[in-house]
């Protein structure tokens, strides 16, 4: 089978490296110009552990992979194209901006000359696809092609493993002909006995809302308890294990933290809420979700100001909203670090990846190389993201050039007791 990935942005272009993995001959379109050069040439536009491994074996070594910004050129011997543009909340509404994948639907409608499977991979409102069936069918026989929603559930950091190693594949479809087709797409992963899940197609678009709204509203539920455990003097990390041993709630995402953030359970749980609205269903329960995450970040200031020296110095140790990614958006640090830096206090921080992505928001922060060097002359180091070097920071030797020894641990990566023996403060969460 010949694929074309529409959208090589992060969702895009893992799923045609991994299906370049596969062995499928694979094009990934984009009209920007500077991008594709840049991935022709070996570079992933983004960090993500192993991608520019995949992408220089498959571009060099076996040839299944290119890149194009001709979509018309690209379609016109392809048996699946996939649509994996962005789908980015409007600004003055909480529902999905569309206008992507209604450009890419009008676009294929016009290059299809032989039977074709357009697959739905964007997050993407229930009915979307259906509507992207009607778009092309106004220009193509409906004999010609079949619309599919096969919803992506990778996490950034681990993208790669997601696709190769995946809990299930959701396929939403309304015909066997699409759904054999599809089949036989994924039959790498039947060694793996991967669990196929053949659903409508609206079932489909729903099961990745769903499930990423369900999780966010794990974070938010942990996040909430975590508020009570330090009130009434409980750990809430004891809480969190103890809950996750039950097998009808489970361990993962029960880590209390500065609430979630990244690209996607923010937009697609204000896309869900925004959903349910137009078919007058009331999802109160993640509606609360999203106002307690939108409150968590100025809790977690207030408790930072209400423990340090007005206008002193902060460190920010973090910037992405989550490890093993380059990726600032909705990211939490952030957003508590410009609460900070906006009542006055100075910022001084370090990330592994983030910083050039930080580096050209125009934030007013002091950025730095190391995370030593950011936390000299400092009055209070803030754990923002748990990436692995700093859970093994040396303390003893950077307590030496602080100004105060202040540990914010939003992450809950160290242990109270062993911070406070050699002289910090320590504020957890939870705890």
């Amino acid at each position: 089978m010949k694929l074309v990935i529409v959208g090589s942005g992060y969702v895009g272009l893992v799923t045609g490296a991994c299906f370049s993995e596969f062995g499928y001959k694979t094009i990934c379109v984009d009209k920007d110009q500077d991008r594709i050069n840049q991935l022709n040439s070996g570079v992933c536009p983004f960090y993500e552990p192993g991608m520019e491994d995949l992408l220089k074996k498959h571009l060099k070594n076996t040839k299944l992979l290119s890149f194009s910004t001709s979509l018309s050129e690209s379609i016109h011997k392809a048996d699946i194209v996939f649509i994996t543009v962005g789908t980015p909340s409007r600004r003055l509404e909480d529902d999905a901006d569309l206008k992507y994948v209604w450009a890419v639907a009008e676009e294929i409608s016009h290059n299809i000359k032989k039977y074709c499977l357009v697959v739905t991979k964007s997050t993407v409102p229930v009915g979307t696809s259906n509507e992207i069936k009607r778009i092309i069918e106004k220009t193509v026989p409906k004999e010609n092609f079949d619309v599919v929603s096969n919803p992506e559930f990778l996490r950034e950091g681990s993208a790669i493993n997601d696709f190769m190693r995946p809990d299930r594949v959701v396929i939403g479809t309304d015909n066997k002909k699409s759904e054999n087709i599809m089949r036989e797409l994924y039959r790498p992963l039947y060694l793996r006995e991967t669990p196929i899940f053949v659903t409508s197609i609206e079932s489909s678009e729903i099961i990745k809302y769903a499930s990423n709204s369900f999780l966010a509203t794990k974070i938010s539920f942990i996040n909430e308890v975590s508020d009570l455990c330090e009130v009434v003097g409980a750990n809430v990390q004891d809480v969190s294990d103890a809950m996750g041993i039950d097998q009808r709630i489970g361990p993962k995402f029960l880590n209390a933290g500065p609430g979630y953030g990244g690209s996607c359970f923010p937009k697609d749980v204000k896309a869900f809420i925004s959903t349910a609205k137009k078919f007058d269903t009331n999802l109160s329960i993640i509606n609360a979700v999203h106002e307690s995450n939108k409150k968590r970040v100025i809790k977690i200031v207030d408790k930072i100001e209400k423990n340090t020296k007005k206008n002193s110095s902060l460190t920010m140790l973090g910037l992405s909203f989550k490890p093993n990614t380059d990726d600032i958006r909705e990211s939490t640090s952030i957003k508590i670090a410009n609460l900070l830096n906006e009542k006055g206090y100075q910022i001084k921080c370090y990330d592994p990846e983030a910083m050039e992505n930080v580096k050209n928001e125009k934030y007013n922060f002091h950025f730095y190389n190391t995370a030593i060097e950011a936390c000299r002359d400092t009055n209070a180091i803030i754990i923002g993201t748990e990436w692995n070097e700093f859970r093994a920071l040396n303390l003893i030797d950077i307590g030496k050039i602080v100004n105060e020894k202040i540990i914010f641990d939003l992450r809950n990566i160290y242990n109270k007791d062993e911070v406070i023996k050699i002289g910090y403060k320590y504020y957890g969460t939870g705890k």
